[in-house]
């Protein structure tokens, strides 16, 4: 996702909901106006991403395309899963590790925002990131064919934000799949990879936010010791006895998930466990790395302290 105009704090429904929903997938005010157009470009080099085991998008037509927005890239049509490992130097290296989820409503991926430059900052403060470039849902292969389908998607009823919803975990199936198989391949490779088998975290954003909430509920094998949702919805979910530490980060323009409560905050508070919460002033959806001028950018020096609070990043003996 990307960062949006302000967008008003109460909730949005109908016709002001959708056009929140389509800014936010669209279009941005942290950006000049040329650089609104969606630009075709050529598949990058990706010489460190692997292949995951899950396999091709089942029924899949359309082949991956990526294209510039921004000043940043984005990946449309996956239909195969990867990861792509950033790891810290041998120096800095803590033994904690992320999978990083980008965003993009399951119909994109903001592989440069919301996933390598998120994976190039934690490896710098001595974390192995993983980015997860995960299943999409197919979109026509023209930019405007893309853009049409957001539009259409968004004239239909309005979906369920509960993570553990059957209706959720049953649309989700392929992306949980593609985590599951990362954590997999993570604990697989940990000796080699330098990293703690019981320090295995994940970040989402927006999309991977949802995706994160999921992995986390899908299952002991995949749970990750700890999570990240970073302006993903706050609906409400039975929090698992033993969940995850769960950090948050979302702003209080945010024209998507800002408007509709803190349940989930209330329900991880009420089962006892570990919840840090940060409610930014200003930020809009979508804020990611991208250097802005309000508090919001502070968010990932406020996570990494929060990952060393909690002693993830302290430096295996």
């Amino acid at each position: 996702m990307t960062p949006t105009r302000p967008l008003p704090r109460r909730p949005v429904a109908g016709r002001r909901w959708r056009f929140a929903l389509v800014a936010a997938l669209l279009w941005s005010a942290g950006a000049s106006a040329q650089d609104d157009t969606m630009v075709p470009i050529p598949m990058p080099a990706q010489p460190d991403a692997i292949a995951l085991d899950t396999g091709p998008l089942p029924g899949a037509t359309a082949t991956e395309a990526w294209h510039r927005q921004y000043e940043r890239v984005f990946a449309r049509n996956v239909t195969q899963a990867t990861l792509t490992p950033f790891l810290p130097e041998a120096g800095k290296a803590t033994g904690a590790a992320v999978i990083v989820a980008p965003g993009g409503g399951f119909r994109s991926l903001s592989m440069e925002n919301e996933g390598w430059d998120v994976a190039r900052a934690l490896a710098e403060r001595g974390v192995a990131a993983f980015v997860l470039k995960y299943r999409l849902n197919q979109t026509p292969e023209d930019l405007e064919g893309f853009a049409q389908s957001i539009r259409d998607m968004l004239a239909g009823p309005r979906p369920t934000r509960r993570a553990d919803a059957p209706e959720a975990i049953e649309a989700l199936r392929p992306q949980i799949a593609d985590a599951r198989a990362a954590f997999a391949l993570v604990r697989s490779r940990a000796e080699e990879w330098g990293v703690d088998r019981d320090r295995i975290g994940m970040i989402g954003f927006s999309a991977g936010a949802m995706l994160t909430m999921a992995t986390t509920l899908a299952g002991e094998d995949a749970r990750p010791a700890f999570i990240a949702n970073i302006y993903g919805p706050l609906s409400a979910i039975q929090v698992p006895a033993d969940a995850p530490p769960l950090f948050v980060a979302l702003a209080a323009d945010d024209g998507l998930f800002a408007g509709s409560g803190f349940d989930l905050i209330e329900n991880w508070r009420a089962a006892g466990r570990p919840v840090e919460f940060h409610f930014y002033e200003r930020g809009g959806h979508g804020f990611g790395m991208y250097p802005k001028d309000t508090t919001s950018t502070g968010w990932f020096d406020a996570y990494v302290r929060w990952l060393a609070m909690h002693g993830y990043v302290t430096r295996a003996q």
